[in-house]
Protein backbone atom coordinates (compact mmCIF):
# COMPACT_ATOMS: atom_id res chain seq x y z
CA UNK A 1 0.00 0.00 0.00
CA UNK A 2 2.82 2.15 0.64
CA UNK A 3 4.00 2.28 -3.16
CA UNK A 4 0.40 3.01 -3.93
CA UNK A 5 0.24 5.90 -1.49
CA UNK A 6 3.65 7.31 -3.31
CA UNK A 7 2.12 7.23 -6.39
CA UNK A 8 -0.97 8.90 -4.80
CA UNK A 9 1.48 12.02 -3.50
CA UNK A 10 2.65 12.08 -6.75
CA UNK A 11 -0.20 13.30 -8.04
CA UNK A 12 -0.03 16.70 -5.65
CA UNK A 13 3.56 17.06 -6.80
CA UNK A 14 4.62 15.17 -3.48
CA UNK A 15 6.34 12.22 -4.72
CA UNK A 16 9.41 13.03 -2.93
CA UNK A 17 7.68 13.71 0.55
CA UNK A 18 7.82 11.69 3.61
CA UNK A 19 4.90 9.23 4.56
CA UNK A 20 3.42 7.95 7.50
CA UNK A 21 1.09 5.64 8.05
CA UNK A 22 -1.63 6.86 10.00
CA UNK A 23 -4.99 4.83 10.04
CA UNK A 24 -6.74 2.57 8.12
CA UNK A 25 -10.67 1.26 8.23
CA UNK A 26 -12.71 3.27 5.56
CA UNK A 27 -9.49 4.89 4.66
CA UNK A 28 -6.27 4.39 4.62
CA UNK A 29 -4.84 7.84 6.09
CA UNK A 30 -0.89 8.61 5.64
CA UNK A 31 0.62 11.73 7.32
CA UNK A 32 2.65 13.08 4.10
CA UNK A 33 5.44 16.01 5.23
CA UNK A 34 7.25 18.25 2.98
CA UNK A 35 9.17 21.03 3.20
CA UNK A 36 5.53 23.30 2.41
CA UNK A 37 4.43 21.29 5.79
CA UNK A 38 2.02 18.80 7.24
CA UNK A 39 -0.98 16.97 4.89
CA UNK A 40 -3.23 14.15 4.69
CA UNK A 41 -3.16 11.55 2.40
CA UNK A 42 -6.66 9.68 2.15
CA UNK A 43 -6.70 6.27 0.12
CA UNK A 44 -10.05 5.11 -0.39
CA UNK A 45 -12.08 1.78 0.47
CA UNK A 46 -12.85 0.71 -2.41
CA UNK A 47 -17.04 0.94 -2.47
CA UNK A 48 -17.57 2.89 0.46
CA UNK A 49 -19.17 5.92 -0.87
CA UNK A 50 -19.46 6.86 -4.96
CA UNK A 51 -17.09 9.38 -6.44
CA UNK A 52 -19.89 11.79 -6.51
CA UNK A 53 -20.55 11.32 -2.44
CA UNK A 54 -16.54 11.57 -2.24
CA UNK A 55 -16.50 15.27 -3.92
CA UNK A 56 -19.72 16.22 -2.51
CA UNK A 57 -17.45 15.45 1.02
CA UNK A 58 -14.78 17.43 -0.35
CA UNK A 59 -16.71 20.42 -1.78
CA UNK A 60 -18.72 20.92 1.41
CA UNK A 61 -15.18 20.47 3.46
CA UNK A 62 -13.82 23.33 1.45
CA UNK A 63 -17.18 25.69 1.98
CA UNK A 64 -16.86 25.21 6.02
CA UNK A 65 -13.38 26.02 5.41
CA UNK A 66 -14.08 29.44 3.52
CA UNK A 67 -16.86 29.88 6.15
CA UNK A 68 -14.40 29.83 9.01
CA UNK A 69 -14.96 26.45 10.90
CA UNK A 70 -11.95 24.56 11.38
CA UNK A 71 -12.12 21.53 9.18
CA UNK A 72 -8.80 20.01 6.65
CA UNK A 73 -8.85 21.70 3.87
CA UNK A 74 -8.89 20.18 0.27
CA UNK A 75 -6.04 20.77 -1.59
CA UNK A 76 -6.25 20.33 -5.56
CA UNK A 77 -3.88 17.96 -7.09
CA UNK A 78 -1.52 19.13 -9.97
CA UNK A 79 -4.55 18.84 -12.60
CA UNK A 80 -6.72 21.06 -10.34
CA UNK A 81 -8.75 18.55 -8.86
CA UNK A 82 -10.05 17.49 -5.36
CA UNK A 83 -9.87 13.67 -6.03
CA UNK A 84 -8.27 11.56 -7.95
CA UNK A 85 -7.73 8.19 -9.38
CA UNK A 86 -4.87 5.96 -8.78
CA UNK A 87 -4.34 2.16 -9.50
CA UNK A 88 -8.48 1.90 -8.90
CA UNK A 89 -8.25 4.09 -5.63
CA UNK A 90 -9.91 7.13 -5.08
CA UNK A 91 -7.83 9.81 -3.38
CA UNK A 92 -7.54 12.78 -1.77
CA UNK A 93 -5.53 14.94 0.16
CA UNK A 94 -6.55 17.16 2.90
CA UNK A 95 -4.32 19.99 5.13
CA UNK A 96 -2.92 18.61 8.19
CA UNK A 97 -4.67 19.53 11.69
CA UNK A 98 -2.63 19.84 14.21
CA UNK A 99 -3.54 19.46 18.06
CA UNK A 100 -4.99 16.98 20.71
CA UNK A 101 -8.32 15.11 20.47
CA UNK A 102 -11.05 15.75 22.95
CA UNK A 103 -10.64 12.57 24.10
CA UNK A 104 -7.08 12.64 25.53
CA UNK A 105 -7.42 16.61 26.54
CA UNK A 106 -10.66 14.84 28.76
CA UNK A 107 -8.27 12.20 30.03
CA UNK A 108 -6.59 14.46 33.39
CA UNK A 109 -8.74 17.64 32.96
CA UNK A 110 -11.26 18.83 35.98
CA UNK A 111 -14.93 18.20 36.08
CA UNK A 112 -14.67 22.11 35.77
CA UNK A 113 -12.57 22.31 32.43
CA UNK A 114 -14.08 19.33 31.11
CA UNK A 115 -17.58 21.42 30.70
CA UNK A 116 -15.50 24.49 29.59
CA UNK A 117 -14.49 22.18 26.70
CA UNK A 118 -18.27 20.95 26.27
CA UNK A 119 -19.77 24.12 25.83
CA UNK A 120 -17.01 25.35 23.35
CA UNK A 121 -17.89 21.96 21.57
CA UNK A 122 -21.52 22.72 21.74
CA UNK A 123 -20.97 26.43 20.02
CA UNK A 124 -19.01 25.29 17.09
CA UNK A 125 -21.11 22.31 16.37
CA UNK A 126 -24.01 24.99 16.50
CA UNK A 127 -22.00 27.29 14.23
CA UNK A 128 -20.98 24.04 11.74
CA UNK A 129 -24.56 23.18 11.39
CA UNK A 130 -25.82 27.12 10.68
CA UNK A 131 -22.49 27.26 7.80
CA UNK A 132 -24.00 24.15 6.44
CA UNK A 133 -27.30 25.66 6.22
CA UNK A 134 -25.89 28.98 4.95
CA UNK A 135 -23.83 27.11 1.68
CA UNK A 136 -25.78 26.94 -1.61
CA UNK A 137 -24.87 23.24 -2.32
CA UNK A 138 -23.90 22.20 -5.88
CA UNK A 139 -26.78 20.86 -7.83
CA UNK A 140 -25.01 17.38 -8.02
CA UNK A 141 -24.65 17.49 -4.52
CA UNK A 142 -25.01 13.54 -2.86
CA UNK A 143 -24.70 13.00 0.53
CA UNK A 144 -25.77 9.61 2.74
CA UNK A 145 -29.40 10.42 4.50
CA UNK A 146 -29.60 9.19 8.37
CA UNK A 147 -33.11 10.00 8.10
CA UNK A 148 -36.02 7.36 9.59
CA UNK A 149 -34.69 5.05 6.26
CA UNK A 150 -31.07 5.48 7.40
CA UNK A 151 -31.83 4.67 11.26
CA UNK A 152 -34.23 2.26 11.79
CA UNK A 153 -35.20 1.60 7.75
CA UNK A 154 -35.38 -1.93 5.84
CA UNK A 155 -31.40 -1.84 5.01
CA UNK A 156 -30.06 1.21 7.82
CA UNK A 157 -26.76 2.70 6.80
CA UNK A 158 -24.51 1.46 9.84
CA UNK A 159 -26.53 -2.31 9.22
CA UNK A 160 -29.45 -4.30 10.63
CA UNK A 161 -28.56 -4.08 13.93
CA UNK A 162 -31.65 -5.81 15.42
CA UNK A 163 -30.26 -9.03 13.24
CA UNK A 164 -26.25 -9.04 14.59
CA UNK A 165 -25.21 -12.94 15.14
CA UNK A 166 -24.70 -12.68 18.52
CA UNK A 167 -27.61 -10.96 20.15
CA UNK A 168 -29.77 -13.59 22.65
CA UNK A 169 -33.24 -14.17 21.96
CA UNK A 170 -34.17 -11.30 24.54
CA UNK A 171 -31.80 -8.62 23.12
CA UNK A 172 -33.06 -9.20 19.60
CA UNK A 173 -36.48 -9.04 21.11
CA UNK A 174 -35.78 -5.69 23.05
CA UNK A 175 -34.07 -4.03 19.49
CA UNK A 176 -36.77 -4.94 17.21
CA UNK A 177 -39.60 -3.38 19.88
CA UNK A 178 -37.17 -0.42 20.00
CA UNK A 179 -36.73 -0.06 15.99
CA UNK A 180 -41.19 -0.64 15.92
CA UNK A 181 -41.50 2.24 18.53
CA UNK A 182 -38.65 4.39 17.78
CA UNK A 183 -39.95 4.34 13.66
CA UNK A 184 -43.44 5.29 14.93
CA UNK A 185 -41.95 8.08 17.53
CA UNK A 186 -40.09 9.42 14.25
CA UNK A 187 -43.11 9.88 11.93
CA UNK A 188 -45.03 11.74 14.62
CA UNK A 189 -42.13 13.85 15.62
CA UNK A 190 -40.74 14.72 12.20
CA UNK A 191 -41.93 17.78 11.43
CA UNK A 192 -41.02 19.67 14.26
CA UNK A 193 -36.92 18.08 13.89
CA UNK A 194 -34.47 20.81 12.84
CA UNK A 195 -32.47 18.67 10.02
CA UNK A 196 -29.75 19.60 7.35
CA UNK A 197 -26.44 18.46 6.78
CA UNK A 198 -24.85 16.53 9.75
CA UNK A 199 -21.50 15.53 10.79
CA UNK A 200 -22.95 11.79 12.01
CA UNK A 201 -19.24 11.14 14.05
CA UNK A 202 -18.88 13.61 16.14
CA UNK A 203 -17.05 11.35 18.26
CA UNK A 204 -14.44 12.57 21.01
CA UNK A 205 -11.39 11.28 18.73
CA UNK A 206 -12.81 13.27 15.86
CA UNK A 207 -12.68 16.69 17.67
CA UNK A 208 -9.27 18.12 17.73
CA UNK A 209 -8.08 21.12 19.63
CA UNK A 210 -5.19 23.62 18.85
CA UNK A 211 -4.54 26.94 20.30
CA UNK A 212 -7.48 27.44 21.73
CA UNK A 213 -9.74 26.21 18.76
CA UNK A 214 -11.41 23.18 18.02
CA UNK A 215 -11.21 21.84 14.75
CA UNK A 216 -13.85 19.04 12.56
CA UNK A 217 -12.31 15.86 11.75
CA UNK A 218 -13.68 12.81 9.31
CA UNK A 219 -16.65 13.59 7.39
CA UNK A 220 -16.67 10.15 5.79
CA UNK A 221 -20.12 9.41 7.25
CA UNK A 222 -21.11 13.08 6.83
CA UNK A 223 -25.01 13.58 5.17
CA UNK A 224 -28.09 14.71 5.60
CA UNK A 225 -29.90 13.89 8.98
CA UNK A 226 -31.13 15.35 11.97
CA UNK A 227 -29.47 17.90 14.29
CA UNK A 228 -29.92 16.45 17.33
CA UNK A 229 -27.94 13.38 16.19
CA UNK A 230 -24.66 15.15 16.40
CA UNK A 231 -25.51 16.25 19.65
CA UNK A 232 -26.04 12.60 21.06
CA UNK A 233 -23.33 11.27 19.15
CA UNK A 234 -21.15 13.08 21.47
CA UNK A 235 -22.52 12.33 24.64
CA UNK A 236 -23.02 8.77 23.71
CA UNK A 237 -20.01 7.65 24.78
CA UNK A 238 -19.75 9.77 28.56
CA UNK A 239 -23.42 8.51 29.27
CA UNK A 240 -22.20 6.07 32.08
CA UNK A 241 -19.54 8.95 33.85
CA UNK A 242 -21.04 10.46 36.90
CA UNK A 243 -20.33 13.60 35.47
CA UNK A 244 -22.54 13.05 32.84
CA UNK A 245 -25.35 15.28 33.63
CA UNK A 246 -22.72 18.57 33.70
CA UNK A 247 -21.57 17.72 29.99
CA UNK A 248 -25.04 17.23 28.78
CA UNK A 249 -25.86 21.06 30.19
CA UNK A 250 -23.02 22.46 29.09
CA UNK A 251 -22.78 20.66 25.57
CA UNK A 252 -26.73 22.68 24.91
CA UNK A 253 -25.73 25.21 26.70
CA UNK A 254 -23.62 26.18 24.21
CA UNK A 255 -25.44 25.08 21.20
CA UNK A 256 -28.19 26.85 22.31
CA UNK A 257 -26.14 30.54 22.22
CA UNK A 258 -25.99 30.12 18.79
CA UNK A 259 -28.95 28.52 17.45
CA UNK A 260 -32.20 27.27 18.65
CA UNK A 261 -32.86 23.33 18.73
CA UNK A 262 -35.61 21.47 20.10
CA UNK A 263 -34.11 18.73 22.08
CA UNK A 264 -37.15 16.88 23.48
CA UNK A 265 -36.35 14.00 21.40
CA UNK A 266 -32.74 13.56 22.36
CA UNK A 267 -33.17 10.12 24.54
CA UNK A 268 -34.88 9.00 21.28
CA UNK A 269 -31.12 9.93 19.84
CA UNK A 270 -29.13 8.18 22.12
CA UNK A 271 -30.53 4.89 21.55
CA UNK A 272 -30.80 5.70 17.99
CA UNK A 273 -26.99 6.16 17.75
CA UNK A 274 -26.58 3.36 20.08
CA UNK A 275 -27.91 0.75 18.33
CA UNK A 276 -25.97 1.92 14.96
CA UNK A 277 -23.14 0.82 16.58
CA UNK A 278 -25.09 -2.91 17.28
CA UNK A 279 -25.36 -3.09 13.19
CA UNK A 280 -21.61 -1.47 11.74
CA UNK A 281 -19.71 -4.12 14.00
CA UNK A 282 -21.76 -7.04 12.43
CA UNK A 283 -19.48 -7.06 8.91
CA UNK A 284 -16.19 -6.24 11.07
CA UNK A 285 -16.57 -9.02 13.79
CA UNK A 286 -13.49 -11.38 12.19
CA UNK A 287 -11.24 -8.47 13.42
CA UNK A 288 -9.13 -8.25 16.38
CA UNK A 289 -10.50 -7.01 19.47
CA UNK A 290 -14.19 -6.89 17.81
CA UNK A 291 -15.74 -9.31 20.33
CA UNK A 292 -15.36 -6.89 23.26
CA UNK A 293 -16.49 -3.78 21.31
CA UNK A 294 -19.50 -6.01 19.89
CA UNK A 295 -20.37 -7.10 23.61
CA UNK A 296 -19.78 -3.42 24.60
CA UNK A 297 -22.05 -1.69 21.63
CA UNK A 298 -24.58 -4.31 22.48
CA UNK A 299 -24.54 -3.86 26.52
CA UNK A 300 -24.91 0.28 25.49
CA UNK A 301 -27.97 -0.25 23.52
CA UNK A 302 -29.55 -2.78 25.77
CA UNK A 303 -29.27 0.11 28.05
CA UNK A 304 -30.59 2.87 26.51
CA UNK A 305 -33.03 0.88 24.92
CA UNK A 306 -34.65 -0.35 27.79
CA UNK A 307 -34.74 3.13 29.50
CA UNK A 308 -36.34 4.41 26.36
CA UNK A 309 -38.95 1.83 26.09
CA UNK A 310 -40.25 2.02 29.49
CA UNK A 311 -40.39 6.03 29.27
CA UNK A 312 -41.67 6.83 25.59
CA UNK A 313 -42.62 10.63 24.59
CA UNK A 314 -45.89 11.29 25.51
CA UNK A 315 -46.18 7.90 28.17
Amino acid sequence: MTDLAKAAAAEWGLGGARLRFIAGRENQVYRVTDDAGDYALRLKRPGYRTRIELESELQWMAALDRAGILVPRPVPSIKGRLLEQVDGHLVDLLTWLPGQTLGTLLTDCSDADAQVLFQHLGRDMALFHAASDAWVKPAEFSRVAWDAGGLVGEAPLWGRFWAHPGLSAEDKALFEAFRAEAAQDLRQMDAGLDRGLIHADLVRENVLISDGRMGILDFDDGGWGYRVFDLATTLLKFLDLPRFPQLKEALLQGYLSVRSIDTGSLDLFLALRAVTYVGWIVPRLGEEGAGERSHRYVATARHVCQRYLSNPPGH
